[in-house]
């Protein structure tokens, strides 16, 4: 069954790669979606995809990539009218 989540995660997650490692992750995983900087200095990402699949990329956001210090993670499920095509940076 596919889902959609949104998911952002703070700390310090600016500057460390992790918006291109969660889009190696996603794409590792066959999850679609994007993720972007905010100015607040967080990192958000909706991703779209099997369940266990958007499961298992949102569990690696919580700690994200080595130099990545993850303090606080918010996930929800959302409902989406758009479709995805792969994963994006934006």
């Amino acid at each position: 069954m596919d889902i959609c989540v949104s998911v952002k995660v703070s700390g310090r997650v600016q500057g460390v790669w992790f918006r291109q490692s969660t889009k190696t992750c996603a794409e590792q995983h066959g999850v679609k979606g994007w993720c972007h900087n905010n100015l607040d200095g967080s990192v958000e990402a909706v991703f779209w995809g099997d369940e266990v699949a958007v499961n298992s990329v949102v569990e690696w956001c919580k700690t994200g990539p080595v130099q990545a210090q993850v303090e606080s993670h918010h996930v929800q499920t959302i409902v989406v009218s758009e479709t995805f095509d792969g994963f994006q940076i934006r």
